[in-house]
């Protein structure tokens, strides 16, 4: 039997690319000699993340229509037809047993060919509010591996799997790291500690939330570690010379940071959320505005609404960040009770069952 072959499509962020390449790596795993092929947007940000895990990764001429009235939009039925074309000549050439989907733009018109030539197709969706792409394909492919419950709202229901989002395997340890994450960021071990969390460019808002509550942060006897990110860095490096406050632009043993922290303020991404669940400490998200569909507010709503999770959005940060933070950090039964609920919540062995799903195609109807 020759050996099988993939094509991952999904990028545009972080939160597309890694749950593809952690899919691809458990298939890896599963079959040694099967070939990978990931294809993308071309001027997106998996043209590099792609290659750096290992794999081989094709451009297509794609973005989104912007949400605004803009010149750009013009340009999208020829990005459209471009890349339904290139795709189409992907599919014939690399002749793949199946296509794995993760969202992004790059996804829909190489899951839309794969789909209409018969293709066993799966599309993974992150969030607990889909996109216009997935939901669109959503119609098309064989599959749809979930990571929230209650999206049958949005897909067939004799489709939909849940089976929650890939995350990194170090994550399952972190219980048992603690003392060698306090150590590893120099903490001291009988204060409590935050961590803050933007994304690896950094969140303007709660930089600035983080910096107008430095005093305050003090006097609740705090120790943080910020991650500002690298575009913010240079603007808060200085507070690195306050002794409770450390300045990162990125982290790079997450793992460990989440170890270290008792309480930890972060966006509410889907991936972020998925591990965070796995992490298990207590989570204020405080979700940006600004994405396709409010997905980030949906996202952190679906776990505060199961006691889970404390949600702040932007508008109210002012009014009510000190009065919920106090609350939280000066009750151990609230932080044990977010702790718990929010453990509930998480889906250990993601990868495995997405995988499990793709084979199943690969085995055809039993």
């Amino acid at each position: 039997m020759k050996p099988y072959k993939f094509i991952l499509s999904g990028g545009g962020t972080g939160g597309h690319i890694y749950p593809a390449v952690a899919i691809a790596d458990e298939l890896k795993s599963r079959y040694p000699d099967a070939e990978f092929l990931f294809v993308g947007a071309s001027d997106r940000m998996e043209m590099d993340k792609v290659p750096q895990a290992g794999y081989k990764i094709e451009g297509l001429w794609i973005s989104g229509i912007q949400r605004k009235l803009t010149l750009k939009n013009l340009a999208f039925p020829f990005k459209l037809i471009s890349s339904l074309l290139k795709s189409r000549k992907i599919i014939k050439q690399f002749k793949p047993d199946a296509v794995i989907g993760t969202g992004g733009f790059a996804s829909g018109p190489l899951l839309q060919v794969a789909s209409s030539k018969g293709i066993p197709s799966l599309i993974q969706e992150q969030n607990s509010f889909p996109g216009i792409t997935n939901k669109l394909l959503g119609k098309k492919v064989n599959t749809i591996c979930v990571a929230y419950d209650g999206l049958e709202r949005f897909f067939p229901k004799e489709k939909v799997k849940l089976t929650g989002n890939p995350i990194r395997k170090d994550l399952l340890e972190v219980k048992n790291k603690q003392i060698e994450g306090k150590d590893a960021f120099t903490l001291k071990h009988n204060k409590k500690t935050l961590l803050v969390l933007g994304g690896s460019l950094g969140a303007r808002r709660i930089n600035q939330l983080i910096e107008a509550n430095i005093e305050f942060f003090e006097t609740q006897d705090i120790q943080v570690i910020w991650q500002c990110g690298k575009l913010y860095y240079n603007q808060y490096k200085q507070y690195n010379d306050l002794d409770r406050v450390q300045v990162h632009a990125f982290l790079n043993q997450m793992d460990l940071a989440y170890a270290a922290a008792d309480v930890i303020i972060s966006r509410a991404g889907a991936i972020s959320v998925s591990e965070l669940c796995i992490v298990g400490k207590p989570v204020i998200f405080i979700p940006s505005p600004n994405v396709a569909e409010d997905h980030q507010t949906k996202n952190a709503k679906s776990v505060a609404d199961k006691g889970a999770a404390i949600l702040i959005r932007e508008k109210d940060l002012d009014a009510d960040f000190q009065n919920e933070f106090s609350a939280l950090i000066s009750n151990e039964d609230k932080q044990k009770e977010l702790s718990k609920h929010i453990e509930a919540l998480a889906l250990v062995n993601a990868t495995n069952d997405i995988v499990d799903e793709v084979e199943k195609l690969l085995n055809g109807p039993s």
